[in-house]
């Protein structure tokens, strides 16, 4: 442990918090620069909103959310729209502060008027959703899941799931929510942190009872109900891998920044928290993601008045030990260079680090000036699940002592079913394409001048002073609403909603997701002749 930091190299860095360490030239850190705000309750809503403008089916797993307070106004016209054409809809909201965690100043409302915005939410933003009032019950308890996500790395995409995660009870048997009850924290929120101070709270030496146990417990339990335990696991793959789709094209725009290509730098992998509400009809809702889920495997325990003792918790231990350890393993340094002499191509891939994606899988390495295509022949269909068999990884005979590993790959192995809605991933590719200067997370005026240029998308109809209009126009909008004021420009969200805009322009009469994809691969297609005529000419 070192907490001042460390100048000599190392293999693996663990750091607590966050991604801080300027000064880590190589190894791997266990935390992806920007990661911490991007699963902020705002931005996760944002990230998967623009998702879900593309994609409305694909991402009906996250509950209607309001961004306050800039969205008040659009909240409360919503809301009276939805009860004058439905009089009989008696909705329930909740309304998290964007930075809360363990609970933390969460409440429940039946009317947009109940919210307080009285200095708090000027203060504290926060995000207010529809409120799941028919979850899954067990023992008449409403309960969600923590699973663990491994996000192993970003370019190429890498995402594995543990074989098994937590079932946080709340502690008060649930009932829907009404005027009377709305305040019952114990009832409505699952919150370990929350319902740990309830007197029903229940601390329990099997994983399959108490008020937390293993998700495999609960699997069970449904199986033997007759539930469709393979069809739900499938579900959640889906809703993890759509979630971290939504999230990548910021984070490589903090990567970038923090981690500049051709410098020495670190590689990053991080354990995420997927926390998931089942409905009762067995649909999961993701609530949120933690990017710091708790790795603690003991709980406090009150000998007598205001004397605690840190006891064992064997649910945390099974599920959180194998996390760790099966972490550690993938991303073994020794590993890697073990496969290096089992594999001579290697060094070619090394020399692709950085490839560039130009459409269609295909990849140029601006190296070796080389283009390849990403074989996708071998996928598989969406399985049942990290409980099915083929949940061993990689090479058994270093780690034959160790138990099979309780992370399953669910991306690239399932890429063919997810790679369509990587749409914006591509977007941001153009975004830091035409960033200028290493370093800067946002576009000035002129780098947006230059993506209009080359991509060909100014004409008779669409003037550079209208690209100078609508660059203003909607940075000023996007920066008033206080997204990080330490650099000026335009931010990703920002280009994401002009390119958006420049989409509807060219291509009217298609749908969002196709105009976008069809003005992507029009700006690819100009920016790869255009790399094209500057290597005839360099070699020239």
């Amino acid at each position: 442990q070192f907490p001042f930091g460390r100048r000599l190299p190392c293999d693996i860095y663990w750091h607590g918090v966050s991604f801080h360490d300027n000064d880590i030239f190589s190894g791997q850190v266990n935390k992806f620069p920007g990661m911490t705000e991007m699963v902020r309750k705002i931005t996760l809503s944002r990230a998967v909103r623009t998702m879900q403008d593309l994609f409305p089916l694909e991402y009906n797993f996250y509950p209607r959310s309001w961004i306050l307070p800039e969205e008040f106004p659009l909240f409360v016209d919503e809301v009276r729209m939805m009860k004058d054409s439905d009089p009989s809809w008696k909705p329930t909201f909740i309304v998290k502060p964007d930075g809360g965690c363990q609970g933390d100043g969460i409440y429940l409302i039946k009317d947009p008027s109940d919210i307080r915005l009285t200095g708090s939410v000027q203060s504290r933003p926060a995000v207010v959703q529809e409120y799941i009032c028919k979850p899954l019950l067990v023992d008449k308890l409403k309960f969600d899941i923590r699973l663990y996500v491994l996000l192993k790395s970003l370019e190429p995409l890498e995402i594995y799931i543990a074989k098994d995660g937590l079932s946080r009870f709340c502690t008060e048997p649930y009932q829907e929510p009404t005027l009377k009850n709305l305040h019952q924290v114990f009832m409505h929120l699952t919150n370990y942190s929350l319902n740990i101070h309830s007197g029903n709270f229940i601390h329990s030496d099997n994983v399959n009872t108490g008020s937390k146990r293993t998700f495999s417990s609960i699997l069970c339990r449904l199986s033997s109900r007759g539930a469709d335990v393979k069809k739900l696991w499938s579900d959640i793959i889906s809703l993890v891998i759509k979630t971290i789709i939504a999230l990548t094209p910021e984070l490589k725009v903090y990567y970038q920044s923090d981690i500049p290509a051709g410098k020495p730098g670190p590689t990053c992998f991080q354990i995420l928290g997927f926390d998931i509400l089942l409905m009762k009809n067995l649909k999961p809702m993701l609530l949120e993601v933690n990017a710091n889920p708790s790795m603690r495997i003991e709980h406090e325990q009150e000998l007598s008045p205001g004397v605690f003792e840190n006891v064992p918790s064997p649910v945390d231990e099974e599920v959180k030990v194998a996390v760790i350890r099966d972490t550690l393993r993938l991303v073994d340094p020794q590993k890697k260079k073990r496969k290096d002499v089992q594999n001579p191509e290697r060094e070619h891939i090394e020399c692709c680090k950085n490839k560039v994606n130009v459409g269609y899988n295909y990849f140029l390495c601006y190296r070796c000036q080389t283009l390849e295509q990403v074989s996708e022949a071998n996928e598989e269909p969406l399985d049942a699940g990290p409980g099915a068999s083929g949940d061993c990884e990689g090479s058994p005979s270093p780690e034959a002592g160790l138990p099979s590993l309780c992370l399953k790959q669910v991306f690239p192995k399932y890429a063919k079913q997810f790679n369509y809605l990587r749409l914006v991933d591509r977007v941001a590719a153009l975004f830091i394409r035409f960033l200028g200067v290493k370093g800067t997370t946002k576009l000035g005026p002129t780098g947006f001048r230059t993506f209009i240029r080359n991509c060909k998308l100014s004409n008779s109809n669409f003037s550079m002073a209208s690209v100078d209009i609508l660059y203003i126009d909607i940075t000023r909008r996007w920066n008033s609403m206080g997204i990080d004021h330490k650099e000026s420009g335009m931010c990703l969200q920002a280009f994401v909603e002009a390119f958006f805009c420049l989409a509807q322009k060219k291509y009217k009469a298609l749908p969002l997701h196709e105009q976008v994809a069809s003005l992507i691969e029009f700006c690819e297609y100009h920016l790869a002749a255009l790399d094209e005529k500057r290597l005839v000419c360099g070699r020239g």
